[in-house]
């Protein structure tokens, strides 16, 4: 008999934890239900936010940050194979601060794009693949005269755009990055020069 009554104590304990468990799961999910629906809203809100600031933006804002960020990589691009190539020590000079200047201003304007939710272009256009091509195919006082008349013309017009931005831009942020790297700019348009008559 007391064997009977300690068994049926030990199953009623055993099923009472059994129950204890499955409240406290089912707890746990309602919970992790509740976490997993404030996530989604929370992400939800997220998006809303980057999605009315890349809609803040004017087609001026838009076709500003392509441009320059399309530009900025090509002076990279140029200013690796100045760094190397070059004959010219002022010319050499020229290429490494391109590269040096130019990836910072990138870097800055993929954090606005981040920022913004606005997705920037990747790679180089037709127009500049073959000018990055033609340079790399020269040698000696060619490459140098080449790529400090590249620097002089591309300089010009880039200063002419982000000039534009700071003056017709609509966002706030974009319009402060181009008015701050115009002096940078028109910095390497004078060094541009001076490494164009040095190699005349």
């Amino acid at each position: 008999m007391k064997k009977s009554i300690v068994i049926l104590l030990a199953i009623a304990t055993i099923m009472a934890c059994n129950k204890k468990e499955t409240t406290s799961a089912d707890n746990l999910s309602a919970d992790q239900n509740e976490m997993s629906a404030s996530a989604d809203s929370g992400t939800m809100a997220g998006d809303s936010t980057s999605t009315a600031e890349a809609a803040s933006l004017n087609g001026q804002d838009k076709k500003f940050a392509d441009v320059a960020a399309k530009g900025g990589m090509m002076e990279v691009m140029a200013g690796e194979l100045a760094a190397k190539n070059a004959t010219n020590p002022t010319v050499k000079t020229l290429g490494e601060m391109m590269v040096k200047d130019h990836t910072k201003a990138n870097n800055e304007l993929k954090q606005w794009a981040a920022k913004s939710a606005y997705t920037l272009p990747t790679g180089l256009d037709a127009d500049q693949q073959k000018k990055y091509d033609e340079l790399k195919a020269k040698k000696g006082a060619d490459f140098d005269r080449m790529y400090a008349d590249m620097m002089v013309k591309d300089h010009e017009k880039t200063i002419a755009d982000f000039k534009k931005e700071a003056a017709d831009g609509a966002e706030t942020s974009l319009k402060g990055f181009a008015n701050k790297t115009i002096p940078a700019l028109e910095h390497h348009l004078m060094e541009s020069k001076k490494a164009k008559d040095a190699v005349k």
